[in-house]
């Protein structure tokens, strides 16, 4: 019987196994993933990690290698304007570092920090198996027992679901969610450009929502476009040339002629909240908990502090000789991240609704808005640094880059 099953193998279910197995090698810990071996390897996205997770990784000791590949976010623009517009007002900046040589951000493709987690997994002696996911859930006084799609089961003291936003754990767990769909979809492509970008992040409000330009190495940028669902499927569904005359109405031409690389993939939007994070021998993590609008950028962020928090949690409680997966112990990790997550879930749906439309007096209010926090520096320093996750009172150990 494993003392802990994570059941996700993306970079939240991994760094979960990770941060237990690294601060209590004692604990037998495995990971089981849906997806074939080698599919990670084929992930062209990439991520805004903040300063806070990459102190984790550091303590994980893979933030040199990531940083090698990673994109610091030296500076952050923020417009608010329609598409046709001819010039795009800007309302809000914000300067990259949070101290001196740290930015507040790197952007990281999602392939170079799965691959890192990885390799820590071999190294820690934490087994993944593949091309399983979880056909059934069952709780009894001493263990959990998570069935398997090829017939078998695995029996854990603790079972922690890292199984994205539709999570099928989540279900078998009787936890109910609140939920509602945006209407909106968001396009995600890279797109290759003539000019550097020197490590400038855009976030430009129109109307149909949010259109971030986020800086990758190589004179290349990821995009993250929100529109209707029905237009985003069109364009990603359409033709080429179509794509990307309507890519550079909104991307603009100050960093000269654009290329799309690889594909272009288009997800939809919306609030989900789990009710609750834990039941008996069972926690989520990530998605699986928390779905939000990526308007802020706080998606996986929110899921690293939940690995944190859940870590050491069951590390601290593990060396006092109390039974990990009792639901006593698992409800401190539920109180120590369900308000900041269900804190971060109205802020992205108010910013969401608040930027994604074209009403005038609203327009009016949120760019008068934008412009008095642009002009009172210690208040975007305190944005900055929430935005960072770097003055948070209650951060857990690993975002503080200590070990646990």
């Amino acid at each position: 019987m494993l003392d802990m099953l994570v059941v996700g193998g993306g970079y939240v279910g991994l760094s979960a196994a990770v941060a237990v197995k690294q601060a209590a090698p004692h604990l037998d810990v495995a990971v089981v993933e849906a997806a074939p071996e080698h599919v990670w390897q084929k992930d062209m996205r990439a991520s805004a990690i903040i300063a806070a997770a990459a102190k984790m990784l550091e303590v994980f000791g893979i933030w040199e290698n990531i940083r090698a590949e990673a994109q610091p976010i030296t500076k952050m623009i923020v417009t608010d304007s329609k598409t046709s517009d001819p010039v795009r007002p800007v309302f809000l900046t914000f300067d990259g570092e949070i101290e001196e040589g740290r930015p507040f951000a790197h952007m990281i493709p999602n392939a170079v920090m799965v691959r890192e987690l990885r390799g820590v997994c071999e190294r820690l002696g934490i087994e993944i198996r593949h091309g399983l996911s979880a056909t059934g859930l069952s709780s009894g006084e001493n263990h959990a027992t998570v069935e398997l799609s090829d017939g078998s089961a695995i029996e854990a003291r603790l079972v922690v679901a890292c199984d994205g936003v539709r999570s099928k754990l989540r279900d078998f767990a009787g936890i109910k969610t609140v939920s509602w769909d945006y209407g909106q979809s968001g396009i995600v492509a890279t797109v290759e450009h003539e000019r550097p970008h020197n490590g400038c992040a855009e976030e430009h409000f129109l109307p149909s929502g949010p259109f971030a330009i986020l800086p990758l190495t190589n004179s290349r940028s990821s995009l993250v476009w929100t529109e209707r669902t029905s237009d985003a499927n069109r364009l990603v569904a359409g033709d080429d040339l179509i794509f990307e005359e309507e890519l550079e109405r909104r991307f603009g031409h100050k960093l000269g002629a654009l290329k799309v690389i690889g594909a272009k993939r288009a997800f939809p939007l919306g609030l989900t909240l789990a009710r609750s994070f834990v039941a008996p021998r069972f926690a989520l993590a990530g998605d699986a908990a928390h779905g939000i609008h990526p308007i802020s950028g706080q998606g996986l962020n929110l899921g690293f502090k939940d690995v944190a928090a859940l870590a050491e949690t069951i590390v601290e409680a593990d060396r006092l000789g109390l039974d990990i997966g009792s639901i006593n112990i698992l409800e401190r990790y539920q109180t120590w991240r369900r308000f900041d997550t269900f804190r971060m879930g109205v802020t992205t749906d108010v910013l969401n609704r608040l930027f994604s439309n074209d009403v005038t007096a609203i327009r009016i209010a949120r760019d008068v808005g934008l412009g008095i926090v642009d002009r009172l520096p210690g208040l975007k320093s305190f944005f900055i640094g929430q935005a960072a996750g770097t003055t948070a009172k209650d951060n857990p150990r690993l975002l503080a880059g200590e070990a646990i």
